[in-house]
């Protein structure tokens, strides 16, 4: 929390306390004394100073990135516990250089490590940061959201179902609004807000009707306000040193129905405790899925080290021989991948920080590991797949005829684009023959009573603004459906704040039902109180069949205002008409009212029933929506056909609709003549279809709808499970609260970040911050992508662990006349190669780009990193290696020298042991070898089948394209230079050489090194092209995609 900030709970508004408690104070009042404006909240720079003046937005959480526990969870782990241990021993048995090598390379590795981790943990507290909860603000007339961090004392913040209140809000505005404060409390209902009210000054927390506090979440209804408290200065913030504690790490006691506890429960809960305790420590219980999968393959590699020591132990008859304990710990540490989890966790920190910069924040990272599974993505139509932005493009009234909008740059702005009118219906209407414009649009209104009640519908039954800013500038707040009606009902200068504000207002809002989306529909309750007229209405909107449900009447006749009763023919030809203007894209809603006479009830009984008050009603008309495709969309579904995903669109909009908007994206053909009839039939369903089939039927399909129009909550869920049960992996969008169980649901939960609610983000795994359908494309290519790079390192690392082990193991072989085997590799070459050749080539391999085919293949194994593939590679690379090392000692010791194994040659070198040159010379060859093996590797890990000359295929740089990919990624290439350049000073350097390392100069043995390294990429490059025949007659045999019966004919 910034020091800047002080502290005033008893008034709020940060350091500027108002001259009473905010509850106390009429709403015009502290607007006034905060210095704000209703309409148009805080001018920009002026929040900007606030922001300085009161500091952010937040609670004192304690220290953020804790540098002791970084540091000590580079010592208290697994791997740094076997090099300790190695480290010990060799002091023990007083090897001093190997211990204190051993010594250097815990310090190295805790120092590299620290560093590293202190890095990602700071990009991960950024991060968090990014996903935590946001507000809806209106600042200079403009409303947008922004980090709840980021909103100070004086700003206009807009609440709705779902969101996590930002602070403290003096409530202005507030329609069935409830929130849940049991956080601040301790009552488990939601509490009924209101807005006109005051309290006294000494009125309780619970009491203050006219607060909504921090942290507490909207239940219920809509809401405005004007913030009076932020960070410590809010309610919530007097008791955040409770909720600062973290939980205990101690299993509790199991305790009898009086409270009693057993003496064996206690050591039930001890053992229990202490069982977690090794857990943390070895990292099996804490972490991702493949974090905690990888440090279980640690502790399984460091039993194998283990028997791999005691082998070399049992190879030379358990000698005491110093040299033989440390060549079996050197053996026994060979098989442990030291830095594997370290080099995970950056090349998780990395990939979240580059998903921020393609408009995805990761909130958990299992999903990083998830994305790059997915077969299918569901998603919503409106502002994902579309942009977002609504107009008016059709209205029908069927006594009249159908107003048509023309186009328009500006969707906030009612004087732009002409209004036409053609006395037909749209079922009769020639879209390419429009009626002249009408000029004046409020001209049309003049005498026209049938206009006048769907403009009055279109405006009351609408809860966002449309307003003209001082500067001139058209603005608008509230969801984009009821903004473009709102925008069209303004053309006719019908505007909803011209009826209900100013000094005489005629209509006055009684009740408010919002939009559900299990009925589909959203009604107000006004009355109005004028000269000519005095009465109560209920004006409707909604889906066109729920409002048809529920209208008994129509004003059908053109020379006649009386309704009369709604026959099935009326009920057919509105279908009919909005059949119609669904083909042409368009979302389309109807408008109904009817006079509402229960005054009694409504003055005394705010419970009213909706279904007592959604029926009955008199249906006026349609209006047709346009909201166009993202022009990026239709090419990123194509994408996805390409990679293997099956994109599903569920909406609530109208089949129709729907289905038109899905075959402008791709995600339907746009002839379905091509398609068998049964598929055809299943591709586009309602949910009301879908939901009546039973789980045997919907899994007998011969794919799932690609279309779900209508679609409810519930219906997600169902199709989630349907696409579990045929084995697919499967990613759900959403915004709502009733978004929550479908998103918890999904493999992948994706929320959206502007649209979205705040119950929505926290059920999800990622946020997309521009809620556009091609950000879901970016994040599956970088979860791909982090994921090939965890197959990459992790394969490189084991090759490497398996090369050295059976290296080590077979070279037990070599016995000099004592019966004592003569090593080829000495344990401070081994360690070398473990803790410093493959580690920094490896953490370069996580930061590898995206391969050109990434997304032209089916989605990875949900096997996870280890596949089949993966494991044949560690082993054919391994086993090479290690046949190449041996073949290099063997050729300096027996092709080109004598073969003598002197006695005493693991030692380091002095007078005594000049016989054994030969020996330190062929240990310096394979040294070397294995050395250029290791960071060759590396290079050809950029690729797991791709040749190394050819890693771009489509490139026309045919011989030297690889040097290109060589430097692409220059932390790989550095650090495969770094590990080139120090293995001179290791060779030549005396005493470092003959005496630490145990090894001699080499000159003409470079021979030896060059025809072996020539040998290693023909090995590597002759296995990779078998990969790629047998892949390529595999593909041959079976289609790309998973199950052609799963997924139909690409669109």
């Amino acid at each position: 929390m910034s020091e800047k900030q002080d502290i005033a709970p008893d008034h709020g508004s940060g350091g500027s306390p108002l001259s009473r408690p905010a509850h106390s104070l009429t709403c015009e009042a502290v607007i006034k004394e905060l210095n704000t404006e209703l309409d148009e909240g805080l001018a920009p720079d002026e929040a900007c100073r606030r922001l300085e003046q009161y500091g952010p937005n937040k609670l004192d959480e304690g220290e953020g990135v804790s540098v002791v526990k970084i540091f000590v969870r580079q010592v208290a782990n697994a791997m740094m516990l076997v090099l300790i241990l190695a480290m010990a021993v060799s002091f023990g048995i007083q090897s001093w250089i190997e211990g204190g090598v051993i010594c250097a390379v815990i310090i190295l590795n805790i120092v590299v490590g620290f560093f590293q981790e202190y890095a990602a943990e700071k990009t991960m507290e950024s991060l968090h940061s990014l996903s935590s909860p946001t507000g809806t603000v209106t600042r200079g007339g403009q409303t947008f959201s922004v980090p709840s961090s980021e909103i100070v004392p004086g700003d206009m913040v807009e609440l709705r179902t779902g969101d996590t209140i930002p602070a403290d809000i003096r409530l202005v505005e507030a329609v069935n609004f409830e929130t849940d404060e049991a956080l601040l409390t301790g009552e488990s209902l939601p509490v009924q807000k209101e807005c006109g009210s005051t309290f006294k000054e000494d009125t309780g927390p619970g009491d203050r009707l006219n607060i909504a506090y921090s942290s507490s979440t909207v239940t219920r209804g809509r809401g405005r306000g004007v913030v009076v408290s932020t960070g410590m200065s809010t309610e919530i913030g007097s008791i955040a040193l409770a909720l600062r504690a973290s939980g205990s790490k101690r299993r509790p006691v199991k305790r009898g129905p009086n409270g009693e506890a057993k003496r064996r429960w206690y050591v039930q809960a001890w053992t229990l405790t202490g069982t977690d305790a090794v857990g943390r420590f070895l990292g099996v219980n804490i972490g991702t899925p493949l974090q905690r999968k990888l440090s279980k393959l640690a502790c399984l590699l460091f039993g194998v080290a283990v028997v791999f020591a005691i082998v070399c132990m049992a190879a030379n008859l358990f000698s005491s021989n110093t040299e033989v304990i440390m060549y079996a710990v050197a053996t026994g540490i060979s098989m442990i991948p030291a830095c594997l989890v370290v080099v995970l966790t950056i090349t998780m920190a990395v990939g979240t920080k580059r998903m921020v910069q393609r408009n995805v924040i990761v909130r958990k990272l299992d999903s990083l590991e998830a994305l790059g599974a997915v077969t299918d993505i569901c998603s919503d139509k409106t502002g994902t797949l579309t942009q977002g932005k609504m107009v008016v493009k059709k209205a029908w009234i069927p006594s009249r005829g159908t107003y048509s909008v023309g186009s328009s740059n500006e969707p906030f702005n009612p004087t732009v684009g002409d209004v036409t009118f053609t006395p037909v219906s749209p079922s009769q209407f020639d879209n390419e023959k429009e009626g002249p414009a009408a000029g004046n649009p409020e001209g049309l209104v003049l005498g026209n009573r049938q206009l006048e009640d769907f403009l009055n519908v279109a405006s009351m039954a609408n809860l966002s603004h449309v307003h003209r800013s001082e500067e001139g500038e058209w603005n608008a707040r509230g969801e984009p459906t009821e903004i473009a009606i709102q925008v069209f009902a303004s053309r006719f200068n019908w505007n909803r704040d011209r009826w209900t504000k100013g000094q005489k207002p005629v209509w006055h809002q009684k009740a408010e039902f919002p939009f559900d989306s299990t009925v589909k529909k959203m009604s107000v309750i006004f009355s109005k109180v004028s000269p000519e007229e005095d009465c109560t209405m209920v004006f409707t909107k909604g889906a066109v069949e729920r409002i048809a449900d529920s209208c008994t009447s129509v004003i059908w006749d053109p020379d006649s205002s009386t309704p009369v009763p709604m026959s099935d023919d009326h009920r057919k030809q509105i279908f009919q008409n909005m059949e119609e203007l669904a083909k042409l894209g368009l979302r389309v809603l109807a408008l109904a009212h009817r006079p509402y006479t229960s005054q009694t009830q409504l003055l005394e009984d705010s419970d009213l029933e909706r279904e007592d008050v959604e029926n009955d009603l008199c249906f006026l008309g349609l209006i047709g929506l346009y909201d166009p495709p993202r022009p990026e969309t239709a090419d990123s579904i194509q994408a996805c056909y390409r990679a293997g995903i099956i994109v599903h669109m569920v909406t609530g909009d109208h089949p129709g609709t729907a289905k038109a908007i899905a075959q402008q994206v791709g995600i339907l053909p746009v002839d379905f003549s091509t398609v068998a009839a049964d598929v055809a039939d299943a591709m586009v369903m309602t949910a009301s279809q879908f939901d009546k089939l039973t789980d045997e039927q919907v899994d007998a399909l011969p794919t799932l709808p690609l279309v779900i129009a209508r679609c409810a909550p519930q219906t997600k869920v169902r199709m989630i499970d349907a696409l579990h049960r045929r084995g697919r992996f499967a990613a759900m969008t959403g915004d709502g609260v009733n978004d929550s169980p479908s998103l918890k649901h999904a493999d992948v939960g994706i929320a959206m970040g502007q649209a979205g609610s705040d119950v929505a983000k926290d059920a999800s795994d990622i946020i997309l911050t521009d809620d556009n359908f091609a950000s879901i494309l970016n994040a599956v290519e970088e979860g791909r992508r982090i994921f090939d790079n965890i197959q990459k390192f992790v394969l490189h690392l084991l090759s490497e662990n398996i090369a050295q082990a059976c290296t080590l193991l077979i070279g037990l072989a070599f016995k000099d006349a004592d019966n004592q085997s003569v090593f080829p590799l000495s344990p401070v070459e081994i360690l070398w190669i473990i803790m410093i050749t493959s580690g920094m080539p490896d953490m370069g391999l996580g930061m590898e780009v995206a391969a050109p085919d990434i997304m032209d293949r089916p989605p990875q194994s949900k096997q996870g990193i280890f596949t089949w593939e993966v494991v044949i590679d560690i082993l054919v690379y391994g086993v090479w290696t290690a046949a190449l090392c041996l073949a290099a000692f063997s050729v300096r010791m027996w092709g080109f020298g004598d073969g003598n194994l002197a006695r005493g040659c693991n030692k380091e070198w002095s007078e005594d042991i000049k016989d054994c040159e030969l020996v330190f010379r062929a240990r310096a060859t394979t040294f070397v070898c294995l050395t250029w093996f290791a960071l060759f590797l590396a290079w050809e890990m950029v690729n797991m089948r791709r040749s190394f000359f050819r890693m771009q295929p489509k490139s026309k740089k045919y011989f030297t394209q690889w040097m290109y990919d060589v430097w692409r990624n220059k932390f790989l290439f550095w650090s495969i230079m770094a590990g080139w350049i120090t293995m001179f000073p290791i060779l030549y350097i005396p005493v470092l050489n003959d005496v630490v390392f145990k090894h001699k100069p080499i000159t003409w043995e470079w021979g030896i090194v060059a025809v072996e390294a020539v040998l290693f990429f023909i090995g590597v490059e002759a296995w990779k092209w078998a990969k790629r025949v047998f892949f390529r007659i595999k593909a041959k045999k079976s289609p790309v995609l998973t199950s052609s019966r799963d997924v139909p004919e690409r669109p």
